[in-house]
């Protein structure tokens, strides 16, 4: 019974697609709980991601996986063993987001190149390159992660529409306009961070 459940995508990418939309609203809301449900999001989609030879979004899966775990203790315990604030990225930052995306687009567009049947390696290298690094941003809850993985978002749109994967496809333009509702909403909660610490001051 659990491997027939199993073998029906369609299920499995129902169910994820429900667990991962509370976690972006959660995410959205800033609320740490978001990492909670999407760590039930990840490992249903990483069974759908293999069925469909999606590799390179497995592996972003699996580093979603670790850095959900790393993110719930930062977003809870931060530097300072205090709940982490919402900051923009300075220039080192930034600059580590751009070197995640560019070191994982060429380490992910050569090994699907040339080391698996992956029929759209550089398609598939991009969405993983540019979530890496928005993953890795909202980690340490930089307001700029939205940015990072609404570009992901727009690029796999169109790669789940190719491999008829319409459930995930559905999900992801949520993604992104809630990924564009995101940004917004953690810029107005930072604003209202620092004017309550110069209020205090």
């Amino acid at each position: 019974m659990i491997e027939e459940f199993l073998s029906n995508l369609t299920w499995l990418q129902g169910l994820g697609t429900l667990f991962g939309i509370v976690q972006v609203i959660l995410a959205r809301q800033n609320n740490i709980h978001n990492y909670l449900f999407g760590i039930v999001a990840i490992l249903m989609s990483m069974w759908v991601l293999y069925q469909s030879a999606l590799y390179a979004d497995i592996l972003l899966h699996l580093y979603y996986l670790i850095m959900s775990i790393y993110g719930w203790f930062y977003w809870k315990y931060g530097k300072q063993k205090a709940e982490a604030p919402i900051t923009v990225s300075d220039k080192t930052e930034h600059l580590k987001a751009v070197a995640i995306v560019l070191g994982c687009f060429s380490l992910m567009s050569f090994w699907l190149s040339f080391h698996t049947d992956s029929d759209v390696p550089i398609w598939d290298a991009l969405v993983s390159a540019f979530a890496w690094a928005g993953m890795w941003l909202m980690a340490k809850r930089k307001l700029e992660n939205w940015v990072y993985l609404n570009i992901s978002n727009a690029i796999s749109i169109p790669l789940m529409v190719y491999k008829e994967l319409y459930i995930y496809a559905g999900m992801t333009v949520f993604l992104f306009i809630m990924g564009t509702s995101g940004y917004l909403k953690w810029r107005k909660l930072m604003k209202n961070e620092n004017e309550q610490v110069y209020a205090t001051a």
